[in-house]
């Protein structure tokens, strides 16, 4: 479901019934209306305005500079005629800064929607605004090569159709992905097909690592992963200055049909060096920083560098408001150093899978190393005050950027935050515990909340004490003494209400896209309702790359434990296309698996499945029933029939439309 869609269900949900009640009807839009910003939010945007270096416009036209044609309208459907891409949406982002946005991050916005095909450099070409991230293509001496193909098939073929209009109609020769990302390869089959990659006709190319890192993180935690991402990128918000106005990064996430090609070609090593169709390019590989596989690369005969997501126009996330595997800000700083090193000052063109570009050797390496210096910092003096004894969020409160660092506007908050990467910091080393033992075992949120409620002497009380943080201006203070009240009682709508209007004031006055993006989302569930997960996590070729061994890690992570408790069964999987057989064993509510080699002595099994590995995808993921699997013969079974029956009957469903800011 698009964002329109999404509104329009959500701004839906809870008015029919009204009948002719009109005051009830009113006062039913009435609180779906966001409050308007407080004098001490209005305050503060103008303090921001008054301190931030605005007349600094280098940013801008560094972003119009080679610029081509734009998309017109920039409104992509898929082939349904539902809308999965509308950059128009954000018309409104222009002029002087409404008081509802932070005045910084009002200016980054208007950056990053500026949209179409921009000349990077002779050859260069890239596609801004079609979605999250940047799409690159270097001509070479046939076709064209395709860096980091979008979210979805239906922005990535607009965007080489718009290509094309321009700069003939060119064959794609390559495809490389910068990192793991799904907004670095999702768009594939809109500029490729598998049989010109299966082929070897396209070659494409992606750090080592690249497809286990891609599946896993979009199926293992992908369903949770999927509905905090739609708080991230406010995917239900309205587009106007109460609502989304970007993400810091992009301006949002398409939603259309995510696709998946797996790599014929691995880069494996620093140096080393691939031709396509005539380009030369040098890797640098860089994993464990902006994503698990990743890399950098040098294209030494155009003195031009692909910084992939490791340096871009804001400083960027240690760990993603969406969850993700803790990054190590050391080594990215680290990767940043061997970058500048390798490359700088043989640079005349830097551009990235997000922004824009940044030009002239002596620019990129400062760019470079006041990027790298931003995340080293974060990362040393984290440790120097985790060491002498503070926990995260005393550390993010206590610190303060250096005054070199802060002037450039690419070190600003605007996806990920100074206070969120201090406490991402502070986690990689010393986990969730602060070692205090009053926080080892601390209630559950709804316990806490209720017991939090009786001790401040109950409901009303709590209410009042919220409604004097609020006019003090201490929204922070507001919001977690309301969710000690929301949580002891759901019902509670005055609470509920007053928190939505505290958020509300949070997000007006975030310079953080997500920041904003998150407490407006928080705010719009509590006056509408839950909006769900408009995104899905998964894909078809997504899950039908998965390994043998992702398939029984993802059904292992589906078991209900205590429902399998007393289950135990063994069974062997015979795949066929891969000549290879699997052991599973469920007892004590786990299932563990492993290749059966030639040599193995163990317990007979209960049942022996033989079948083909797009087959097991299908049974164990729901796709078909187990009884019409071996009804067709698409599953052969000796042994007792019913044993993948009981497996498949203790798999838990997840739920992606779980409850965030009430239980």
């Amino acid at each position: 479901m698009g964002a329109a869609a999404v509104v329009a269900a959500g701004m839906g949900a809870g008015v029919s019934g009204c009948g002719d009640d009109s005051a009830a009807s009113e006062a039913e839009q009435a609180r779906k209306i966001p409050i308007d910003p407080s004098g001490h939010i209005v305050d503060r945007q103008q303090q921001a305005t008054a301190a931030l270096p605005f007349s600094d416009q280098q940013d801008f036209a560094d972003a119009d500079r080679g610029f081509v044609a734009a998309l017109e309208p920039d409104v992509v459907k898929d082939a349904n005629g539902n809308v999965v891409w509308d950059n128009d949406s954000y018309s409104f982002i222009q002029g002087t800064c409404p008081n509802s946005v932070h005045p910084s991050l009002w200016r980054q916005s208007q950056l990053v929607l500026e949209q179409g095909l921009y000349e990077v450099t002779p050859g260069f070409y890239q596609i801004r605004g079609l979605d999250l991230s940047n799409m690159t293509l270097i001509e070479g001496d046939t076709g064209v090569i395709v860096i980091d193909p979008l979210i979805s098939t239906e922005t990535a073929r607009a965007g080489l159709d718009l290509y094309r209009a321009n700069r003939g109609d060119k064959p794609v020769v390559g495809v490389i992905y910068t990192h793991s990302h799904v907004d670095h390869f999702g768009g594939v089959m809109g500029v490729t097909t598998i049989d010109d990659v299966r082929s070897g006709r396209v070659p494409v190319l992606a750090p080592q690592g690249f497809m286990d890192h891609a599946v896993s993180e979009n199926i293992y935690a992908g369903t949770a992963m999927a509905r905090r991402s739609a708080y991230m990128y406010g995917a239900a918000l309205p587009r106007n200055d109460r609502g989304q106005v970007g993400a810091g990064l992009g301006m949002t996430t398409s939603t259309g049909t995510v696709s998946l090609i797996a790599p014929t070609r691995d880069i494996t090593a620093t140096g080393q060096e691939e031709v396509i169709d005539g380009v030369r390019i040098v890797f640098q590989m860089t994993p464990g920083t902006e994503a698990p596989s990743e890399m950098n690369f040098y294209f030494p005969d155009h003195r031009a560098l692909c910084m992939a997501e490791n340096a871009t126009h804001t400083l960027h996330n240690i760990l993603t408001l969406r969850g993700a595997l803790v990054r190590d800000a050391h080594v990215w700083s680290r990767y940043l150093t061997e970058a500048i090193n390798l490359f700088a000052d043989k640079s005349d063109v830097a551009f990235a899978s997000h922004h824009w570009p940044t030009w002239g050797t002596d620019r990129i390496t400062e760019w470079l190393s006041l990027q790298r210096d931003t995340y080293a910092y974060l990362h040393d003096q984290t440790l120097r005050l985790l060491n002498q004894g503070y926990v995260g969020t005393e550390i993010a409160e206590m610190m303060r950027m250096p005054p070199a660092l802060e002037a450039k506007w690419y070190n600003h908050g605007y996806y990920g935050s100074v206070s969120h990467d201090v406490k991402a910091v502070y986690q990689r080393y010393m986990g969730w515990f602060d070692g205090n033992p009053a926080h080892l075992w601390e209630h559950p949120p709804v316990e806490e909340g209720k017991r939090h409620v009786e001790a401040i002497g109950g409901a009303e009380e709590v209410l009042k004490k919220a409604r004097a943080a609020y006019d003090d201006g201490d929204f922070r203070w507001t919001v977690q003494l309301l969710n000690y009240l929301i949580f002891a009682e759901p019902d509670n709508e005055k609470a509920k209400m007053l928190q939505a209007s505290a958020f509300e004031q949070l997000g007006y006055g975030s310079e953080n896209g997500t920041w904003r993006n998150f407490y407006l989302s928080g705010a719009y569930e509590l006056r509408n309702g839950n909006f769900g997960t408009p995104t899905k996590p998964t894909s078809p070729t997504m899950i039908a790359a998965l390994t043998v061994d992702q398939v029984f890690d993802s059904v292992a992570f589906l078991v209900d434990g205590p429902k399998a408790w007393d289950l135990h069964m063994v069974n062997d999987w015979v795949i066929t296309d891969e000549n290879t057989t699997y052991r599973t064993e469920l007892r004590n509510g786990v299932l563990i698996h492993f290749v059966v080699g030639p040599d193995f002595t163990g317990p007979d099994p209960d049942a022996t499945l033989t079948l083909s590995r797009p087959t097991l995808i299908s049974v164990l993921t729901g796709a078909k029933p187990v009884e019409d699997a071996i009804a067709s013969g698409d599953v052969r079974v000796s042994g007792d029939p019913g044993k993948l029956r009981q497996l498949t009957g203790v798999l838990d469903t997840p739920d992606p439309n779980f409850n965030i800011v009430t239980p």
